[in-house]
């Protein structure tokens, strides 16, 4: 297969400032659309849970089963993984009681587990072209993982700086990596995948921020509107700027 066609048949957008302006909204709406639902509306964590993840494995197998990238639906199934990691990982921390650092702890370990199989299977965890249905999947059930650990992660984090605190906290930490890319030579493929973790807690932190009480620090907008308004951002900027197939950092790094 040459270049050219490799490129065609990528299933993930090129991350350039786009991808990731597109990644914190989507996991910002996350929060405030899976609390929403769990919260708002009452439906509880556990039944939440089941819808949201009714609702990725649909949108998951119509990505995996396209033939080329589709920005709208590869999005969907982001935002589908993040409102899904939202509800999993309140049910998981409040209503079985593990608690941010062990829920924490049990994430992080799903997402080095399932970076060690896909390694094994596939012979690399670099996401540089993501082409077939394995690697695909490989890809996906880790972004789920790495969702979730997010949200626990945001949610522990907020208990000592508060949601303000927790935002800069994350910006910061994007920020190191962004450094580390520009001046070092760690691989690519660990810096995406640390910068892809990292802007779940923003996420989480940020949609806490906008909704939460204003005595516990927030600003006690409403979760429906903030969801709504969110998704509007989304999909203008997936309109406006529209986004090519193409490779994520580690291009160079086939064996990663």
């Amino acid at each position: 297969m040459n270049e050219e066609a490799g490129y065609a048949l990528s299933k993930v957008p090129q991350v350039t400032l786009v991808f990731w302006i597109i990644k914190i909204a989507a996991t910002t709406l996350g929060e405030t659309g899976g609390d929403a639902l769990s919260m708002t509306l009452n439906l509880g964590y556990a039944l939440s849970t089941v819808i949201f993840f009714g609702l990725f494995l649909v949108l998951v197998v119509a990505q995996i089963r396209a033939k080329r990238f589709h920005p709208y639906l590869y999005w969907a199934v982001i935002v589908g993984t993040t409102l899904a990691g939202t509800t999993l990982a309140d049910f998981a921390d409040r209503s079985l009681g593990i608690g941010y650092p062990g829920g924490s702890s049990i994430l992080a370990c799903l997402v080095i587990a399932s970076l060690v199989a896909w390694r094994f299977s596939v012979g690399t965890v670099s996401v540089n072209n993501i082409v077939s249905p394995k690697a695909e999947m490989f890809y996906w059930v880790t972004i789920l993982f790495s969702n979730t650990l997010g949200t626990a992660l945001g949610d522990w984090t907020s208990e000592g700086t508060g949601f303000g605190g927790g935002v800069f906290l994350f910006l910061g930490l994007i920020a190191v990596v962004g450094l580390l890319y520009t001046f070092t030579k760690i691989s690519r493929t660990t810096l995406f995948w640390v910068a892809f973790v990292l802007t779940r807690p923003l996420g989480a932190t940020m949609g806490d921020l906008l909704t939460k009480p204003r005595a516990l620090g927030g600003l006690n907008l409403s979760r429906i509107t903030s969801s709504a308004a969110i998704a509007v951002f989304i999909l203008a900027c997936i309109t406006v700027l529209p986004q090519k197939a193409g490779n994520h950092p580690g291009a160079e790094e086939q064996t990663a």
